[in-house]
């Protein structure tokens, strides 16, 4: 089959691989320059998401029982938002957490041997290492974070629970005054630079595998019809459209990956998905004193903020704004934008004083989906040749090449790798039940 794919993140280059692997003749559409230039650009680094900093779950969505949080939360008076947000809560009574988990879980396990068989076949580099120590400030959260940790045993995660001052034995930049409730540290997870990843997938696409990248071209429209399909582009910034046709390419099937931005293309084509988006914010800041940097990567366990050594600065990424959609359209506001900041920063001086000169900060920030039961959205949407791959959330890396995986299967026809329930939890129409 011809198959467009729409999107040059991580998901939709690790979806153009699968594809191409399955046989199909792929082209992807990017209105960047290059891949990697919106979400993927700001991601945190963890490769594959853990019960314990998935975007779902009893210590995610703030409330009286974990009054602290990674996530400013402005909803305003839009009902849409305030919906969204009271279904992802659902999730966070420990036998909907792990039901969701679960049904997560196959997909991680798939995403992991996928990624392990990119890395082995290409000899990547892309400046991963392992190591990754999560760390709970106040009893309280400590115990709601016990359901993770049984999930942890359950799908036998590779892990060690330390207390306070077993975190600080292993890793010196983690203070013990104040005391906090304690931490767990997974040896074998690994981190790694993801736009660093997907360009290393796109070069072998490209330059081995044939498949065609369109860059700096934005997609107007999707024409859909029993026979084919096609995309519309929008007209190339120094040309008018009054002065050419419109620029149609056709294929048998198109995939939307394109984060986001695919909302606008499907809304017609779809059933209505209950996606919203959130903006992300990073910090990347030289090293204040060597002597305070982390040797592995630490992450803020309630607050979903993860710090990581990235050469010679500190990288400080995961505070969430949360606003009606019309509002994220936009840049955020001055205030928004520097209470998500003070996230950041305030985990820094929690966890790793001294390590990052957050003064001279660069910061970045960035649009990606949530879904409202925190699992992405793989598989065909309402028309038959229109399929979607979204709303991976931060944790969407290693899920991408997962996703990327079922998605060619089900475009393919063949056997799903992954179990029925599981499959069900992805598609698109769930949420019409």
């Amino acid at each position: 089959m011809d198959v467009i794919v729409i999107g040059g993140g991580v998901v939709g280059v690790a979806t153009a691989y699968q594809l191409h692997s399955a046989g199909h003749r792929v082209c992807v559409i990017e209105r960047h320059a290059t891949v990697a230039q919106g979400a993927t650009y700001g991601h945190g680094g963890a490769l594959l998401p853990t019960p314990l900093d998935v975007w779902f779950g009893p210590t995610f969505v703030p409330n009286a029982r974990v009054p602290r949080s990674g996530l400013v939360y402005k909803p305003g008076f839009n009902g849409s938002t305030r919906r969204f947000m009271q279904r992802l809560a659902a999730f966070q009574e420990p036998d909907a957490f792990r039901d969701q988990y679960r049904r997560l879980g196959p997909l991680v396990d798939l995403s992991r041997e996928t990624l392990a068989a990119l890395e082995t076949r290409f000899d990547f580099e892309f400046e991963q290492r392992s190591g990754m120590l999560h760390v709970v400030q106040h009893p309280r959260e400590w115990e709601l974070a016990q359901s993770a940790l049984d999930l942890l045993r359950e799908f036998e995660i590779q892990h060690q629970v330390l207390t306070a001052r077993e975190c600080a034995d292993l890793e010196h930049s983690i203070p013990t005054d104040p005391e906090f409730a304690g931490g767990v540290f997974f040896e074998h997870e690994r981190l790694g630079n993801c736009p660093l990843f997907t360009k290393l997938v796109k070069q072998v696409l490209e330059e081995q595998a044939g498949v065609r990248f369109m860059f700096g071209r934005a997609v107007e429209a999707l024409r859909l019809d029993e026979q084919r399909a096609a995309v519309e582009l929008a007209p190339v910034p120094s040309e008018r459209a009054s002065a050419r046709e419109v620029d149609v390419v056709s294929a048998d099937a198109i995939v939307v990956a394109a984060g986001a931005g695919s909302l606008p293309l499907i809304e017609r084509a779809t059933t209505n998905l209950p996606l919203h988006p959130a903006r992300f914010f990073a910090l990347t800041a030289p090293i204040a004193y060597e002597e305070c940097v982390p040797h592995v990567a630490v992450v803020d366990t309630i607050r979903r903020i993860t710090m990581t050594r990235v050469n010679q600065r500190v990288r400080v990424a995961g505070a969430a704004l949360v606003q009606p959609e019309r509002e994220i359209a936009k840049p955020a506001p001055e205030p928004l934008a520097t209470a998500a900041t003070a996230l950041l920063a305030q985990a820094t001086h929690d966890w790793i004083p001294g390590a990052a000169k957050i003064s001279a900060a660069h910061s970045w920030d960035g649009v990606q989906l949530l879904s409202p039961d925190g699992l992405p959205v793989v598989g065909r949407a309402s028309h038959p040749r229109l399929f979607v791959n979204l709303a991976h959330g931060p944790a969407g890396w290693g899920l991408a090449c997962g996703s990327a995986k079922v998605l060619a299967e089900i475009i393919s026809g063949t056997e799903p790798s992954v179990p029925p329930d599981t499959l069900a939890a992805l598609r698109a129409d769930r949420f019409a039940s």
